[in-house]
């Protein structure tokens, strides 16, 4: 996540859809969030995938997404 060089700002409404809304969010819900954040689409899907592959080692899952939704 360090990589991506975000404002704190935006890592905090990021993290807070992560936790409060979906960690798999809808088109429509992702051009919201994006938009809050100030990101495009693009940035705010691969911090999406990012943020889930680092939730499911934490929780000694795959770090791929499986053939049931977590």
């Amino acid at each position: 996540m360090e990589c991506m060089m975000l404002a704190e700002e935006q890592t905090k409404v990021l993290e807070d859809s992560f936790t409060k809304v979906t960690r798999h969010p809808d088109g429509t819900t992702l051009m919201l969030i994006a938009a809050e954040c100030g990101l495009s689409e693009e940035d705010t899907q691969k911090w999406f995938k990012l943020r889930n592959a680092q939730w499911r080692k934490a929780e000694g899952l795959p770090s791929e997404l499986g053939s049931v939704l977590d």
